[in-house]
């Protein structure tokens, strides 16, 4: 069985600060983690490989230094991973960046299965796995809570439909998108650290997909674009409501009037 999971580093504070032109997240300098919902799409591929055999792969898109979270995706248990790094990738909205991906699988070979985090930490959109999954024409499933079985040619799994369980099976190959619940993610191993090598990550470039129109990637090739985005006012301002409990019922009716919030 082979298996794929799409990685995403992420900004490790929330201290981030934003291009005013672009409205990008300016990543340079910053510290940076692997996406929380990652690191349990990739225990769920790593335990179907324990339990089905098989060999599980990574693929990530940014900038070189992108290549830490594969790096930690093989300590973890993964046997490799991909790169796509390009300067004509950077600002990609949620469609760009899906097609991108799509066309860095296509690269990469065939997978019997691929997974995805729910979503990142830093976009919020839920939305790319869905989008790789139709550009590669494949069958997907969001909000997947658990996996029940494998065999050959389908996979059976739970996922979570708003306030419904739906127990389903999805013919291999698909794409499934998992949420937080579904495991606790195991931790990198040292001794395996130890034995990390450059021929274990490949680098790819837009000038390696089959597709080479600039114009399909990056800011160029994003359906939509950020008007404005800037960080929320900090409000430290705070009120210190004494007396009895019956002086302060009164004291904070009187202030949510005042505010009207009620």
């Amino acid at each position: 069985m082979n298996i794929l999971v799409c990685i995403k580093q992420v900004p490790g504070s929330t201290n981030v600060e934003v291009d005013p032109i672009t409205g990008v997240l300016k990543r340079d300098g910053i510290q940076s983690k692997m996406n929380p919902y990652d690191l349990y799409g990739l225990e769920l591929g790593l335990s179907l490989i324990e339990k089905y055999g098989g060999k599980l792969e990574v693929i990530t898109m940014g900038p070189p230094q992108a290549k830490e979270i594969v790096n930690e995706a093989i300590c973890m248990g993964a046997s490799g991973g991909t790169v796509l790094t390009d300067r004509r990738f950077a600002g990609a909205d949620v469609l760009a960046t899906a097609y991108t991906i799509s066309q860095g699988i296509r690269k990469m070979g065939e997978f019997d299965l691929i997974i995805c985090g729910k979503q990142t930490t830093d976009g919020d959109t839920a939305q790319v796995g869905s989008e790789v999954a139709e550009y590669l024409n494949l069958p997907n499933v969001s909000n997947v809570l658990s996996v029940e079985d494998v065999d050959e040619s389908k996979i059976t799994l739970s996922a979570s439909m708003d306030e419904k369980l739906v127990e389903m099976s999805v013919k291999l190959p698909c794409l499934i998108s998992v949420d937080g619940d579904i495991n606790s993610p195991r931790l990198p191993s040292y001794k395996i650290k130890q034995t990390l090598t450059d021929d274990m990550i490949k680098f790819v470039s837009l000038d390696d997909f089959d597709d080479q129109n600039p114009q399909n990637y990056g800011l160029s090739g994003s359906a939509t674009q950020v008007e404005r985005i800037f960080p929320p006012d900090k409000n430290k301002e705070k009120i210190t409501i004494g007396g009895d409990t019956a002086q302060q019922a009164e004291s904070l009716f009187e202030l949510i009037s005042k505010l009207k919030l009620i």
